[in-house]
C-alpha cells in the first residue's frame, strides 16, 4: 500500500486498482487532511478543473479565428492530452498521481458517461425529425454522394496502402476503420460550427444542416446494424436477428408509445406556461431506461436517448424546456468531463511516424473527396462553385460525433491507443483548417449587392409598391395597418405587403422559414407563433377593405436573433421589396417610460441597415402614447410630416410621404430645416429641385403642404422640433444627413446610432414626442451610384425618372 491507501497491479494485462474502501466516503477526520483522498472530493475538483480549463482554452483560440469545435477538441486533447493527459502534465507522475489517479477514473468515467448521453438527447431534442425524413433532394444528392464517395474511396486507399506499405499490426488491422470514418458528416458537430459562423439561415447553413441529418439518418441505421452483428464468433447463428428485431422493438415503443405520451403533455401545457417539473423528470428518467434498455438489447447507450429525442416536439414549450435544464449542466460541466476523459487516453508520444504519415494520406485524400461530393451535386442544383466549396468546408468539420466514433472503436478493441490518438489529432487538424478557410471564402453581403435600384424615389408611378413588415411583438399590429394604410394602394399602383413574423429560435437547431397560407381558414400562423389571431385577423381585414389593390402574404423566421437578418434580407430580395421596415428595439408604457429594450433586435437592425438590397425604415412605434386612430375604420385625418435637412435618406423619406398624401385621410407636411445665412449652393439648389418636383406633382392637393424653417444651430432645431410634438401621428426622417453645422455635437449625445442624430432626437423620451416616428435609409448601392454619377449630371437633369 502506499500514501494514497491504494496498490495497482497488473493482471492478464489489464491494470487493476486496489485500495481502502474507508477513504472512499468524505473524510471527517480534520480539516488539514488531503482532501483528495476522498472519491467524492477528488471528482469534485476533477470535474470543477475540467470545465475551468475548458474555458481558459476557448477564450485563448477566439482571438486566432478558431471556431468553438477546436476549443471542445482541444479540451479533450488538451484536458487529457496536451494538458493533463500524457501528453504534457500528465507526464510528470506526481501530478498524475495526485491528481488524475487511476482509481478517479472510474467515477470520472461514469460522470462522463452521463453527460454525453444527456448531451446527445439534447441535440436531438432539437433535431428536426421532419427535416430528417424528408430532407429535399438537394440534400439527399448532397448527403448521399458524400457518404458513399468518402466511404468507399478513402476504405480503397487504405486497402491499397496495406498492400503496398509496411506498417506495425495495430494500424494495419484498423486502417479500413479510420478511413471509412472520414464519411462522418454529423449534424452536432456541423450546427454548432454554423451557429459560431453566423450562418445557420443562409442558403450554405440551410444545406449543410439538411444534408448533415440525411446522413444522420442512414448513419443511425447503419449503425444499429452493425452493432446488431457485432459479437463473438461462434455464438448463437440467431443472434443478429434477435438483436435487430429487439433494436425495431425498442424503437416502435418510443415511437407508438412514448411518442402519444409525450405528445399528450405539450397539450395539456397551457399557451405561455411552462411545463411542470413532474414531465420533466419522467423525461428524464425516459432517458435513462432507455440507455439501460440499448446496452441490454446490444446497442450503444446513446441509440435509445437519440431516439427518444428525435420524437419529442422541437421548440417551446417542452423541446426549449428540456434544453434550458440540460443546457447547463450538461454542456457546461458533464460534457467537458467526457471529453476529458477521452483526453487521457490519447498520448501523441505513442504515435509512429509511418503511422502518422500513412494516416495523414488517408485524411488528406479524404477531405478532397469530400469536397469533391459535394460540390458536383451542389453545382448540379444550380449553386455558383465559390458556395460549392464553402459548403464542401462545412461538411468536412469534425468534432464530438467522430470522437464518439474513435470511443466506440477503441472500446471494441478495433483500434488500438495509436490509433485512437491519430483519430483524434486528424480531427483537430482538419478542423483547425477549415474554419479559417470558410471565414476567408464565404462573404454573406455578396448575394445581397443589387445592381439595381430598389427604392421608392426611383420606383415609377404605375409600379407595384412592394414592402416588407416585419413584426415582433402584436402591439404594433395597430401602427402598423395605419401605415400599410396610408401607402395608398390603387389599381395603377398595387401594394404589395410582405409581412414576416419574426420569432426567437429556442429549444430547435434548424432555422425554419414558414409560408403561411391565406384564407379564413388559414389557422397555420397561430400554431407556429405565440402571436395572437389579432395579427392575422388585422392583416385579413386590410387586404378585404383594398381588394384588387393590396395583397398579403404572410411568413414566419423562426431563427437566432443573431442570424435574423439573413432571412430578412433574403426575402426583400427575393420579393424585390422597395422597403423594408424592422421594429424598434424599444418599447414604451402608457406613461411615456420605456417599458422593455431588447439588444438582440438592436443588433439585427444595424446588420439589415448594413446589408438590406433596399431600402430600410426602422419604426419606432408609438400608438400606446398618441391617438388610437383606425385609418381603415376612420374619416378623421392622419397627419404626417416629413422632416427634410438633405441627402439621399431624407429623399427616400420625402418620397413615401409624397405617395402617403395621394390618400384622402392624409395631412402631409413637408418641413425643411435651413441653416440661417448658409449660402445656396450645388447641394441646396438639388434639394430645392427635388421638393419642387415633388410639390408639382401635387399641384391641387390641399392636404400637401410645404414649409421652411431657419435655423442657426442645433439648440433651435430641437426648439423647432419640441413645438411639433403634439401635432402629428407619424414622423418621417433619413437616417443620414450631409454635414452641417445643425446637427454638430448632437451626435454626441446620440444613444441609438442606427436611428442617425435626427432620428435619435426624435426617439429620445426627453423631448416628449408622442408620434411613431419612421426612420428611413436609402438602399446604400443607390446612394454610392448617385455619389459616383453626381459629377456627370447637370443641374438640369431630374432627380426623379417617375414620381411615385
Amino acid at each position: 500500500m502506499d500514501k494514497l491507501n491504494e496498490t495497482v497491479v497488473l493482471v492478464n494485462q489489464k491494470l487493476l486498482v486496489c485500495q481502502d474502501a474507508h477513504v472512499v466516503v468524505r473524510n471527517r477526520r480534520g480539516p488539514f487532511r488531503n482532501p483528495l483522498r476522498s472519491a467524492f472530493t477528488l471528482l469534485m475538483f476533477q470535474l470543477g478543473f475540467i470545465a475551468v480549463i475548458s474555458h481558459i482554452i476557448n477564450l485563448g483560440l477566439q482571438p486566432l479565428g478558431q471556431s468553438i469545435i477546436v476549443s471542445q477538441i482541444l479540451v479533450r486533447t488538451d484536458n487529457g492530452g496536451l494538458v493533463v493527459g500524457p501528453s504534457v502534465l500528465g507526464r510528470q507522475k506526481e501530478f498524475a498521481i495526485t491528481f488524475f489517479p487511476l482509481r478517479g477514473n472510474m467515477p470520472l468515467e461514469t460522470m462522463a458517461t452521463f453527460g454525453i448521453m444527456f448531451f446527445f438527447f439534447s441535440i436531438s431534442v432539437k433535431m428536426d425529425c421532419a427535416l430528417m425524413l424528408r430532407p429535399g433532394k438537394k440534400a439527399m444528392a448532397i448527403g448521399g454522394s458524400v457518404l458513399f464517395f468518402t466511404t468507399a474511396l478513402p476504405a480503397a486507399l487504405a486497402i491499397v496502402l496495406k498492400k503496398c506499405i509496411a506498417m506495425d499490426d495495430s494500424l494495419h488491422n484498423s486502417l479500413i476503420s479510420l478511413a471509412a470514418s472520414q464519411s462522418l458528416t454529423g449534424f452536432p458537430v456541423i450546427a454548432c460550427l454554423l451557429d459560431e459562423l453566423k450562418m445557420l439561415n443562409s442558403d450554405i447553413g440551410r444545406v449543410a444542416l439538411s444534408s448533415s441529418m440525411f446522413c444522420d439518418l442512414i448513419g443511425m441505421f447503419i449503425t444499429a446494424t452493425s452493432f446488431s452483428f457485432a459479437g463473438p464468433k461462434g455464438g448463437d447463428p440467431l443472434r443478429p436477428m434477435w438483436c435487430l428485431l429487439s433494436t425495431l422493438a425498442l424503437v416502435c415503443s418510443i415511437v407508438f408509445l412514448c411518442r402519444p405520451a409525450i405528445i399528450g403533455v405539450v397539450r395539456l401545457t397551457p399557451e405561455g406556461k411552462h411545463v411542470k417539473e413532474l414531465h420533466i423528470f419522467s423525461i428524464f428518467l425516459l432517458v435513462l431506461v432507455s440507455g439501460l434498455l440499448g446496452e441490454i438489447i446490444g446497442q450503444h447507450y446513446l441509440f435509445g436517448p437519440m431516439i427518444l429525442g428525435l420524437v419529442i416536439p422541437d421548440g417551446p414549450p417542452l423541446g426549449s424546456a428540456l434544453s434550458a435544464k440540460l443546457e447547463s449542466i450538461g454542456s457546461g460541466l458533464l460534457f467537458p468531463a467526457y471529453l476529458a476523459v477521452s483526453g487521457l487516453q490519447t498520448d501523441v508520444f505513442k504515435i509512429q511516424f509511418r503511422s502518422l504519415w500513412i494516416m495523414g494520406i488517408i485524411v488528406i485524400f479524404g477531405f478532397f473527396v469530400k469536397i469533391a461530393a459535394t460540390m458536383i451535386p451542389a453545382m448540379y442544383f444550380r449553386m455558383s462553385a465559390r458556395d460549392a466549396l464553402v459548403l464542401g468546408l462545412v461538411m468536412n468539420a469534425k468534432g464530438i460525433i467522430e470522437i464518439t466514433v474513435y470511443n466506440i472503436l477503441k472500446e471494441s478493441k478495433i483500434i488500438m491507443e495509436q490509433e485512437f490518438s491519430l483519430g483524434i489529432l486528424s480531427v483537430v487538424i482538419v478542423t483547425a483548417i477549415v474554419t479559417p478557410l470558410i471565414k476567408l471564402l464565404h462573404d454573406p453581403a455578396s448575394k445581397y449587392r443589387a445592381s439595381n435600384r430598389s427604392t421608392i424615389q426611383h420606383s415609377k408611378r404605375d409600379q407595384e409598391f412592394r414592402i416588407l413588415i416585419c413584426i415582433h411583438n402584436q402591439d404594433s399590429i395597430p401602427t402598423i395597418i395605419n401605415l400599410l394604410e396610408i401607402s395608398h394602394s390603387t389599381e395603377e399602383s398595387n401594394v404589395a405587403v410582405i409581412v414576416l413574423f419574426l420569432v426567437e429560435l429556442v429549444g430547435k437547431t434548424s432555422p425554419i422559414l414558414i409560408a403561411h397560407q391565406q384564407g379564413p381558414s388559414s389557422r397555420s400562423l397561430l400554431s407556429t407563433t405565440s402571436f395572437s389571431a389579432h395579427a392575422v385577423n388585422a392583416l385579413r381585414q386590410y387586404q378585404v377593405e383594398n381588394e384588387g389593390c393590396a395583397f398579403v402574404q404572410s411568413f414566419t423566421s423562426m431563427s437566432p436573433w443573431d442570424t435574423m437578418h439573413d432571412d430578412i434580407c433574403r426575402m426583400a430580395l427575393d420579393k424585390r421589396s422597395a422597403i423594408v421596415i424592422v421594429p424598434f428595439h424599444k418599447q414604451w408604457t402608457i406613461d411615456g417610460s420605456i417599458a422593455s429594450v431588447n439588444r438582440a433586435i438592436q443588433q439585427m437592425n444595424i446588420k439589415v441597415l448594413k446589408w438590406a438590397p433596399c431600402s430600410v425604415g426602422i419604426l419606432v412605434e408609438r400608438g400606446v402614447l398618441g391617438r388610437s386612430i383606425s385609418v381603415l375604420t376612420s374619416k378623421s385625418p392622419y397627419h404626417v410630416v416629413v422632416l427634410f435637412l438633405g441627402g439621399p435618406d431624407d429623399a427616400e423619406s420625402l418620397a413615401y410621404g409624397a405617395r402617403m398624401a395621394y390618400h384622402e385621410n392624409v395631412d402631409l407636411t413637408v418641413v425643411r430645416f435651413i441653416l440661417f445665412g448658409s449660402e445656396n449652393g450645388r447641394e441646396r439648389k438639388r434639394d430645392s429641385d427635388l421638393i419642387d418636383e415633388y410639390r408639382h406633382a401635387h399641384t391641387g392637393n390641399d392636404r400637401f403642404v410645404y414649409a421652411e424653417e431657419f435655423v442657426k444651430d442645433g439648440v433651435g432645431l430641437g426648439q423647432c422640433i419640441t413645438r411639433m410634438r403634439d401635432c402629428f401621428d407619424l414622423m418621417l426622417v433619413g437616417r443620414h444627413h450631409p454635414d452641417t453645422s445643425l446637427l454638430v455635437g448632437l451626435d454626441e449625445w446620440s444613444e441609438c446610432l442606427e436611428l442617425g442624430v435626427m432620428g435619435d432626437m426624435l426617439a429620445s423620451p426627453d423631448f416628449g414626442i408622442k408620434a411613431s416616428v419612421l426612420v428611413i435609409q436609402q438602399q446604400k448601392t443607390v446612394r454610392s451610384l448617385d455619389r459616383n454619377m453626381q459629377s456627370m449630371m447637370n443641374d438640369r437633369e431630374p432627380l426623379i425618372h417617375d414620381i411615385p
